[in-house]
């Protein structure tokens, strides 16, 4: 089969998998729990640990994640996300480097690679708090982000005709994305001048300059305005049904419950729980992660996200992080 047949025929499947039965169909054999093997897995992760002095920030045994759908990563603060978003993207090494780490994208091995090298297999990820250049505009906070650009090239810098077809095409579909995530009237405004929820918007468009086979959001609705968040929501879920696959941290189970296809749950530095969303938020040992005593009430149920509920709560987890703080000093 030639490359191009190949191609095809993986755009093909991939687009299956925008309707909603299909992917309900492929991900009903797979077993909710933790670290199950899935039918087509472009990540997979083994024997990851993560120490900071006495403490386990990280410490998973086995995570697979499905190619072509939207996997929510949750727990409660604290349970490890970010760091494990660190691990195996290169931007921290684990622990357990010397002693079996080890993790594979799209069945290329990333033990010891770099953030760098990462990022050119395919994989690209978002921070919890934006990386945009607030002194560059934003179209040039864009065009960084192609990738084997000639023109980076010390040699060839230097004899415009090698690159300036090349910066052209970036910059083409630099203005493209940024039109698709209605960012265009913006693009020679400084990236500092853009608020919070646009500075998040620039960073997913940066992030598909490099055309990754998978995008890793880390809390892409944090400190988003609700005018935004629809937005946000619905690229996310075009980027799945274009085919990519998309693993997101996020603590607000609304848009987990309503975006994701599969979730997976840490907490204190642990895989506990695998599944669709319904099932993971009424399971014991998730409740029992967020709330504490809270064993019978459902995460999936609405009413325990109207405000007095919420307050409560909050109330609840405060009094218990002080006295846990009191007990350790």
């Amino acid at each position: 089969m030639s490359d191009t047949t190949a191609g095809t025929t993986a755009r093909g499947e991939h687009a299956a998998l925008a309707d909603p039965t299909a992917r309900r169909e492929l991900m009903r054999g797979v077993d909710p729990v933790p670290g199950s093997p899935k039918p087509d897995s472009i990540l997979v992760v083994d024997n990851i640990t993560r120490h900071f002095g006495g403490m386990t920030a990280v410490d998973v045994d086995h995570l697979e994640v499905q190619r072509g759908i939207i996997t929510a990563l949750i727990g409660p603060n604290g349970a490890g996300k970010t760091t494990f978003f660190n691990l195996i993207t290169g931007f921290d090494k684990p622990t357990s480097a010397k002693t079996g780490a080890h993790w594979s994208f799209d069945g290329r091995k990333l033990d010891k690679t770099s953030a760098s090298s990462v990022s050119r297999a395919g994989m690209v990820r978002t921070f919890q708090l934006t990386k945009a250049l607030s002194r560059m505009t934003v179209i040039d906070n864009m065009m960084l982000g192609a990738q084997a650009q000639a023109g980076e090239n010390l040699f060839k810098s230097l004899f415009k005709p090698m690159w300036s077809r090349q910066e052209k095409d970036i910059e083409a579909k630099a203005e493209e994305l940024l039109d698709r995530f209605k960012l265009l009237e913006k693009r020679d405004d400084y990236a500092g001048s853009l608020s919070g929820g646009q500075r998040k918007l620039l960073e997913m468009a940066r992030a598909l300059m490099s055309d990754p086979k998978m995008i890793m959001l880390d809390e892409p609705m944090a400190g988003v305005n609700p005018a935004l968040t629809q937005s946000l929501l619905g690229h996310i879920q075009s980027l799945r049904d274009e085919g990519m696959t998309v693993l997101f941290v996020e603590h607000d189970m609304h848009v987990v419950r309503h975006i994701s296809d599969w979730v997976a749950v840490m907490a204190e530095g642990r895989l506990v729980a695998e599944g669709p969303a319904d099932s993971v938020m009424s399971n014991a040992a998730v409740i029992d992660a967020y709330l504490g005593a809270h064993h019978d009430t459902d995460l999936g149920n609405d009413d325990l996200l109207d405000d007095a509920n919420m307050d409560e709560i909050a109330a609840q987890v405060r009094a218990e992080e002080a006295a846990k703080r009191e007990g350790e000093a």
